[in-house]
């Protein structure tokens, strides 16, 4: 069973959480204004990585400690804190032992584990509210990056007639699976690894909520697995990367569509022209 490590920080603002984006935590846990909890695997948690964390503390006057975390001590976390999610009157996000709640178009059951995406950051929640003027039905769909498989079930949810969801974290992909079949949405096809296990087929719309190094590491990869005039929903992104990730994007072929902002993260969208 893998071990995990809690890092606890004494701050908690979006440009931190951005910056720690870049590592390989598993998901982050804010616990109030004043700090920030990143849960890690023991074995990702190399002498690289903890030397390359110290700096960043350095860097942002930050001090952080370490734990142990038990694997099975995830479920009491989240139940705890984890409480339901509303995207205006769009979509509503529960864990399993929440009840339904009516008036919302799509009710989701996320159980998250120890996979990212409950809807609780801004990055998945734009996702959402961006998704709600888009149409899915019958169109392929790849969520690159899916988490706990939020957004791919929620396009399966909303017509789309084939979705790939993948993800580089063994957690995450189980997850996935889980979440789709408390979902009922039996098209969702999870897979784990990188953008080169997604098959070279050309989807209709793409859905990346990652981080900047990898969006920009995978741009041409994505490129090349869209339909002309496809569209591409990206997220992970702080406000000050706006210019360098429409700029790669651009250069590869994407026409920049718009973006919307939530706090300093923003959701940008472009369409396959070339």
């Amino acid at each position: 069973m893998n071990r995990y490590l809690g890092i606890t920080f004494d701050k908690n603002d979006e440009i931190l959480l951005g910056l720690l984006s870049a590592y390989p935590f598993e998901s982050f846990e804010e616990v109030g204004d004043d700090c920030l909890i990143g849960y890690i695997r023991e074995d990702d948690y190399t002498e690289e990585t903890e030397s390359e964390i110290k700096d960043l503390a350095l860097r942002t006057g930050t001090a952080f400690t370490t734990e142990q975390i038990e694997p099975q001590n995830w479920n009491e976390l989240w139940e705890a804190s984890f409480q339901p999610i509303e995207v205006d009157q769009f979509c509503r996000v529960r864990a399993d032992f929440h009840p339904p709640t009516e008036g919302f178009e799509y009710d989701l059951i996320i159980n998250p584990k120890m996979a990212f995406g409950t809807g609780h950051h801004a990055t998945t929640y734009m996702m959402i509210s961006a998704m709600s003027g888009l149409d899915f039905k019958n169109k392929s769909v790849l969520d690159y990056g899916c988490g706990t498989g939020i957004l791919a079930i929620l396009a399966s949810k909303m017509g789309a007639s084939q979705i790939d969801a993948v993800d580089i974290e063994n957690e995450s992909f189980l997850n996935t699976k889980e979440n789709s079949e408390i979902n009922q949405t039996i098209n969702v096809h999870a897979l784990c690894g990188d953008i080169h296990t997604v098959p070279e087929q050309e989807y209709d719309i793409i859905l990346a909520n990652i981080n900047r190094n990898v969006l920009l590491d995978s741009c041409k990869d994505i490129y090349v697995r869209m339909v002309n005039k496809g569209l591409l929903l990206l997220s992970g992104i702080l406000e000050e990367d706006r210019i360098v990730i429409e700029s790669a994007f651009t250069e590869t072929g994407f026409r920049f569509k718009d973006f919307r902002q939530r706090e300093q993260w923003l959701c940008m969208s472009f369409l396959k022209v070339g």
